[in-house]
């Protein structure tokens, strides 16, 4: 396609809010890829070059005219992305090579499937090959596209990247009326489970209840916080995000805002966080973030899986993402998932050998998504 140009953008406010989203809007619309929502990443400090990630976007011009944008970043790491390639990179450095820096086109921190090119059909395949133009051209070791959609990986792969295949689980609604008509649906000793790891909260004192919106107040975001913050310090490793994310998210995004709360008494001890979001007309909530200031045992089901599900069935939401990976979720009335992402490798060893591996990788997540067993009565889902 002639009369196309690239440009490279080092922070998403050089391009204003409304023509981004516009793109978005256009690819079926998600919060996570709005202006506001990246924004958020790079204002609070916790996408920049100093936490290894360096803002890239690309877009794609036609005269005057915004017809692509790329969401990309040049890392210096693997963190942060869910979709594991350290293998590859120990590789590279037994052969004396450098891996980092590598680009990646993703959502920071967000293993959520979605469209990566931002653009329209008649453009798709040319923000695609101008991606594999920048990349080969910018002398970096490779390309990865996280959690794209399928419109993309076809794209992707016919300018010249490998695809990547992963399993996810997410709670499909089945018009089920409550908690209990979904609970009846699954198999008995699922059933049995989740109540009895229900109960195990409720005879621990601890109530839960869900925030949403504007109700959500400065207090509540600095409680999930401290949470949040929890979670990693226990780990020995610090939080990925800054605070600012959250309260500039809060403010700007309220409405996707979705937080469950676990108290004893009057004293909160717990939250989760989710994002609420409609994708091409259907209701989605996505599972993001968890955290605990005493244990509670099975208190993180309850607050992340089981308080979000019976919000979710009185608000009409198609779909729970609950995040990558996780074979329990299996437990909890989730079923498996496919997602998929995309690779280009400049070293040509290299890319033939990721390719050999990427397609015994497939053999191996099909034969293990179909070994799994539906936690349903008769199997549900797609």
């Amino acid at each position: 396609m002639t009369g196309l140009r690239i440009q490279a953008i080092e922070r998403i406010d050089e391009i204003a809010a409304e023509h981004w989203d516009a793109l978005v809007d256009a690819c079926g619309g998600s919060v996570m890829l709005k202006h506001a929502f990246l924004r958020a990443f790079e204002s609070s400090e916790s996408v920049t070059p100093g936490t290894g990630w360096q803002s890239s976007h690309l877009l794609l011009w036609q005269a005057e005219h915004l017809v692509g944008a790329i969401p990309l970043y040049a890392k210096g790491h693997s963190y942060g992305e869910f979709v594991f390639d350290w293998a590859w990179a120990e590789a590279y450095e037994r052969h004396g090579l450098k891996y980092y820096p590598k680009w990646l086109c993703a959502v920071p921190f967000t293993p959520v499937p979605g469209p990566r090119l931002l653009t329209t059909a008649p453009y798709r395949a040319a923000a695609a090959a101008a991606l594999l133009q920048w990349a080969e051209q910018s002398g970096l070791s490779s390309l990865h596209v996280l959690y794209t959609s399928d419109e993309d990986t076809q794209a992707l792969c016919a300018a010249g990247c490998v695809p990547r295949t992963h399993t996810q689980f997410h709670w499909l609604n089945q018009d089920w009326q409550n908690f209990e008509s979904f609970l009846a649906d699954l198999n008995q000793s699922k059933r049995k489970k989740i109540r009895a790891e229900r109960r195990k909260v409720k005879e621990a004192g601890v109530t839960t209840t869900v925030i949403t919106g504007e109700a959500l107040t400065a207090e509540h975001w600095e409680f999930f916080y401290r949470c949040y913050a929890n979670t990693y310090h226990v780990r020995g490793n610090n939080p990925y995000l800054k605070p600012a994310f959250f309260t500039e998210v809060g403010t700007m995004l309220a409405e996707h805002c979705v937080m469950a709360l676990a108290y004893r008494g009057a004293e909160p001890i717990a939250a989760s966080l989710l994002w609420l979001d409609t994708h091409k007309g259907q209701r989605r909530l996505y599972g993001r973030y968890w955290g605990a200031l005493e244990h509670v045992d099975c208190l993180h089901f309850e607050l992340a899986y089981y308080t979000p599900i019976e919000w979710a069935l009185n608000n009409q939401i198609d779909v729970i993402e609950g995040g990558a990976q996780g074979e329990h979720k299996l437990a909890r009335g989730f079923v498996p998932i496919q997602t998929q992402s995309a690779h280009w490798l400049a070293h040509p060893g290299f890319a033939d050998a990721v390719d050999r591996y990427l397609e015994q990788e497939r053999a191996g997540i099909n034969a293990y998504t179909e070994n799994l067993h539906s936690p349903f009565k008769q199997e549900i889902g797609d």
